[in-house]
């Protein structure tokens, strides 16, 4: 029994007139006839009444023709998704996010991409650090990274999506919480709760930012991420230089204030250079409207 019976046979029982199925489905009328008969010899039993003025559906016929029906519309329904998968239009993407970006940018990624491909399906990690990201990008765990470069790795593309300053979050009684612009230099004497990760980059920037204020930080406590960091300086630890994007954090007793003289750090898509998902070259197509490069395309980097 071919696929091609079932179809031939749904038809005729639909039109209940050999010549108009013949039509229909572009055969020679003896073909189809020839046809019907082999799929009722292989089954063993008359699917279709026959007299000279008018063809019925027998009962075994009507069972048959339910049971081909659903066959019919599985395959259909599976090569249309086969053909959505190919084109990128269908699938799971697995999408990494580092610190504060899960926060800041996965809302609006989000919304977006159940815009322009509904059928993908979204698989979040969060708070991972760069070299995580690229290391599970390498191996295909993730498809596509949020991360803060440099990038480890010549195999490891990235455009740039923002360029956001390192702010101040303190206990919202301490005494500079009260100016609008904190200059760097002003944390010289301050207790810092800092990122536990060296690889961090957002920690490697507020070290940076301190050495070009002449002085080393005087690390107080340590946190793992944004979230555990903004909690110690509400309980009044000390304070904390974070990336802007964690103003998308509201916590009650911290409060953010503008650093004259810190550095910014990047956050960027990445993505495996040999990737052949067409679902992650569809989501980053259509990221690439959502958040268009800081840096003209021919900047993109490896």
């Amino acid at each position: 029994m071919e696929l091609r019976h079932l179809r031939y046979f749904a038809t005729v029982a639909d039109t209940c007139h050999f010549g108009r199925a013949a039509e229909r489905l572009h055969i020679a009328q003896p073909a189809l006839s020839h046809a019907i008969r082999q799929l009722e010899d292989e089954l063993g039993v008359a699917l279709l009444a026959r007299t000279t003025r008018q063809v019925s559906v027998t009962p075994a016929g009507e069972f048959f023709l339910a049971e081909a029906r659903h066959v019919l519309a599985a395959v259909d329904a599976g090569v249309r998704g086969v053909r959505r998968i190919g084109e990128g239009q269908l699938g799971l993407v697995r999408i990494g996010f580092t610190g504060t970006a899960a926060f800041s940018h996965l809302p609006h990624l989000a919304r977006a991409l159940a815009q322009r491909v509904p059928q993908v399906e979204l698989e979040v990690r969060a708070d991972l650090l760069t070299a995580e990201q690229c290391d599970l990008l390498r191996s295909g765990t993730l498809g596509i990274g949020v991360l803060r470069p440099p990038v480890t790795g010549d195999d490891i593309e990235f455009r740039v999506i923002e360029v956001e300053p390192l702010v101040l979050a303190v206990p919202a009684d301490h005494r500079l919480a009260v100016e609008p612009v904190v200059a760097m230099a002003d944390l010289r004497a301050e207790p810092l709760v800092t990122y536990t990760g060296r690889n961090s980059v957002v920690h490697e920037a507020v070290a940076r930012s301190c050495r070009d204020a002449g002085f080393t930080p005087r690390r107080q406590h340590e946190a793992p991420g944004t979230a555990a960091l903004l909690a110690l300086v509400a309980g009044g630890l000390g304070i904390g230089v974070v990336p802007a994007s964690a103003r998308s954090l509201p916590l009650a007793g911290v409060v953010f204030r503008d650093v004259a003289g810190a550095a910014s750090v990047e956050l960027a898509l990445a993505w495996h250079r040999e990737t052949r998902s067409p679902v992650v070259s569809t989501v980053l197509a259509a990221l690439e409207d959502v958040f268009p490069p800081v840096r003209p395309p021919s900047e993109v980097r490896r």
